[in-house]
């Protein structure tokens, strides 16, 4: 064998040694991302449901303190066998979903750390209003119904648990602001002095799908009052002289994550891992800051527009109070709500070139949370195709729901918003935790895009809707200052109110609304306008660099083809496409 040949023999020997790397790394790494998946559904029963698995339809997860830590340990195994693989080994499209897998589980052994899992409470949803859980699942049999009653008969398991961390998290002065834990416990009287048949959780049992017969109907109806009476309200009983003698007397009274210990560590963190950028807090606030300025200069245009003769404040007042900007009963409101919707639906062809094949519904947020949540709010489709997404919208008081923003709040949650992405994103040949995850800066970061594509479907035609439009941009702008400034400053939550008063034509109902999710939900408020000035960023980019070769319905695709990204991939992808697309037309 001569030389030549040796080398030839030596070079085929390391391609087919690097051929055979590849194969197993992306076998490897696929079923890595297959087995967590699973582990995923069984470990959360009422999401498999949600989902149309319906395997584990009579459980609940396991939310103890002991599985917490299960977990932990679970997911410091799975990255150390993501660090061994190598990423060069990888297709380009696993070399995408390596990263972001592998972010999911740096953020979630990263925020173990802090044991905010000792806070289990929320005004805005949890263990209290569990009954609305209802909403997620398949309930179109019989069986679907006992399955339901057969977890209500295992509801204590969820308040043991919840009661468990929350001791722990007062031992360590782990615990949230009192004020809100006071919502809760409001919350928590409507499960037990009640009789089962006015029980929040029968109500659903008054509304059995007509394809199930009358004995059927008499069998679930009679089983769902004893587990009610029985299990249901006992159980509720329990939360309730927990609250009362234990939790609420060892909640703080002050209002930022700042102060839990290594709050404010926690908060960097959570702003990154809400942004995915390495923004700080300080920087965010500053950036929060100066979108006020500008939106504020705008609005003033819209102002002497309509030639008001008053103060900005006085103009400010004029909508929240003014009879002619509101409806007068929630029949009204929804109905508005209705118009828009289907108003807007013909006109996405225009903009973009790919449109869902699920549609969505609206429906109004139940009675027992609307007056402490916000004015609406997104529901994902099931993923089996058996429910639709719903646009849920706050009928509480609609003399405090202002016509002239239910056109910027319909496009946000629902089209061309969160249903066009969402939906979208569940219909693409992608893994998984890629159609069903989400990355909070993209997702959020599209439906407060979205809402300047109004003007595009020929929305926003009155200089009211206008101001609205601005109004709920100025929501998001005052977000970043205010979050920031109750969270990692010094600011109180009555600063924070009258700054949101101050600058925007949002109502007090929803600016207290608001201003108490952000308390309670530290950090996530910060993702909508980072991922709005992102996405606007890279539009102007595209236009600026394409010129007429610039089309508005192939940039949306590029967008949204490959679901949520972080901001660095996702601009990566856009000048990507912009090379592209100057190379083609040379």
């Amino acid at each position: 064998m001569n030389k030549n040949t040796l080398i030839i023999s030596f070079i085929l020997i390391l391609s087919c040694s690097s051929q055979s790397s590849a194969v197993t790394s992306n076998s490897s790494f696929n079923s890595i991302i297959d087995s967590e998946w699973l582990k995923i559904i069984s470990d959360n029963p009422v999401y498999a449901s949600s989902m149309g698995d319906l395997r584990f339809n009579t459980e609940w997860s396991d939310n103890s303190i002991k599985k917490i830590k299960l977990n932990y340990e679970h997911n410091l195994k799975i990255l150390e066998k993501l660090n061994n693989i190598d990423i060069n080994d990888l297709n380009y499209e696993n070399r995408i979903n390596y990263k972001l897998f592998k972010k999911q589980y740096e953020n979630s052994i990263e925020s173990h750390s802090y044991e905010t899992y000792l806070m289990p409470f929320s005004h805005r949803g949890g263990i209290q209003l569990q009954h609305e859980t209802t909403s997620i699942l398949p309930l179109r049999k019989t069986q679907h119904y006992l399955d339901w009653i057969e977890r209500l008969i295992k509801i204590e398991q969820l308040i043991n648990a919840d009661i468990e961390k929350a001791k722990v998290g007062i031992k360590l002065g782990i615990v949230p602001p009192r004020f809100l834990m006071q919502k809760v416990f409001d919350q928590i009287k409507l499960q037990i002095f009640v009789s089962p048949e006015n029980s929040p959780f029968y109500r659903t049992f008054l509304e059995i799908d007509n394809s199930i017969s009358l004995e059927d109907k008499k069998l679930i109806q009679d089983k769902a009052i004893a587990a009610i009476k029985d299990n249901v309200i006992p159980s509720y009983l329990k939360l309730y002289n927990f609250f009362n003698n234990e939790y609420l007397p060892n909640c703080r009274d002050s209002i930022g994550i700042k102060n839990i210990p290594n709050g404010r560590l926690y908060y960097k963190f959570l702003a990154k891992k809400f942004t995915t950028t390495s923004l700080t807090p300080t920087e965010i606030h500053n950036i929060g800051l100066s979108e006020v300025k500008r939106i504020k200069s705008e609005m003033q245009d819209i102002i002497k527009e309509v030639k008001w003769q008053g103060t900005f404040k006085e103009f400010l007042d004029d909508l929240r109070s003014n009879p002619k900007f509101y409806y007068e009963t929630s029949e009204e409101l929804f109905e508005a709500y209705l118009a828009t919707s289907k108003r807007i639906d013909p006109e996405l062809v225009k903009i973009f070139k790919v449109l869902p094949s699920m549609p969505y519904g609206l429906k109004p947020i139940p009675i027992e949370s609307a007056p402490d949540t916000t004015t609406a709010y997104y529901q994902r489709p099931a993923a089996d195709g058996s429910r639709a997404g719903y646009y849920y919208v706050n009928l509480y008081r609609p003399e405090v729901r202002p016509k002239y923003e239910i056109e910027v709040l319909s496009v946000h949650e629902a089209v061309p918003g969160h249903h066009l992405q969402i939906a979208l994103a569940m219909e693409l040949d992608l893994p998984n935790f890629r159609k069903y995850g989400g990355i909070t800066a993209f997702v959020e970061g599209w439906g407060l895009y979205s809402e300047s594509l109004g003007y595009d479907i020929g929305l926003y035609k009155d200089p009211y809707s206008r101001f609205g439009q601005l109004t709920y941009d100025m929501w998001r702008a005052i977000r970043l200052v205010v979050d920031t400034g109750m969270h990692y400053f010094d600011w109180t939550r009555q600063d924070a109110i009258n700054y949101f008063l101050n600058n925007s034509a949002k109502t007090k109902q929803d600016v207290m609304n608001e201003v108490d999710r952000y308390i309670n939900w530290p950090g996530q408020a910060l993702a909508y306008k980072i991922g709005q000035l992102k996405i606007q960023e890279l539009k102007d980019k595209s236009k600026d660099e394409l010129g007429a070769r610039f089309d508005i319905k192939d940039f949306h695709h590029e967008i949204l083809k490959r679901g949520a990204l972080p901001l660095d991939i996702l601009e990566e992808y856009i000048n990507q496409w912009i090379a592209e697309t100057k190379s083609e037309s040379n």
